[in-house]
């Protein structure tokens, strides 16, 4: 009687066949990885993007919402800048003076600060003064708030609910000009993939 012998292991052919499935599993599970990090970059520059706007959009929030009317002088000359004014002869799209600056550290200052805002190489700036009143040594430190910004455009209600594209209006000659705000400001950001926000912030009177 002849016994039949056990076999033991794997063929070759066995081995290359379990090598080649192996091969085609790790590939797909390695893409799928690719796909995955590759969109967990996208959604987290997403999100970061998202986060740049609501910060630059919550800046102008507060400085229009701290408008105070205090004029300031000019850098030369004793003639006063109103307390709100776009004029693009001074280089900034728009200047402004607010109150509510706060002062951890303590330092010798009051807190009312003037902020200006412009747009430079598609980057949208903020400057602010360490005095009202300045000179041409005071330098301003500036902060990016935002990249990416095709435009930015500015339109003040007026009591009577129409707009002007600029402050003070043409009809606001002398002091009341200096001081008067608006009731209202509207903000339109164009940004550079052509998404626009617009923001409406009241002014408290």
């Amino acid at each position: 009687m002849s016994t039949r012998r056990e076999r033991a292991g794997f063929t070759l052919i066995e081995v290359l066949v379990a090598l080649a499935v192996f091969a085609i599993l790790s590939a797909l599970a390695y893409g799928t990885l690719n796909q995955t990090l590759a969109s967990a970059d996208i959604l987290g520059d997403r999100m970061q993007r998202l986060r740049n706007i609501q910060r630059a959009v919550q800046q102008l929030d507060q400085d229009f919402m701290q408008l105070t009317p205090r004029p300031v002088r000019q850098e030369l000359g004793e003639s006063l800048k109103p307390a709100l004014q776009t004029d693009i002869l001074s280089g900034f799209s728009l200047e402004l003076t607010r109150a509510g600056w706060n002062n951890p550290s303590r330092v010798p200052r009051g807190t009312l600060q003037r902020v200006a805002y412009r747009l430079e190489d598609d980057k949208l700036r903020r400057y602010y003064w360490s005095v009202l009143d300045r000179t041409l040594s005071n330098e301003p430190t500036v902060m990016t708030l935002l990249d990416g910004v095709q435009s930015i455009e500015f339109r003040f209600m007026l009591d009577n609910g129409a707009y002007s594209p600029q402050w003070p209006p043409e009809n606001r000659p002398g002091p009341l000009g200096l001081r008067e705000r608006p009731r209202a400001v509207e903000i339109l950001l164009t940004l550079a993939n052509q998404d626009e926000i617009r923001r409406l912030i009241e002014i408290v009177p």
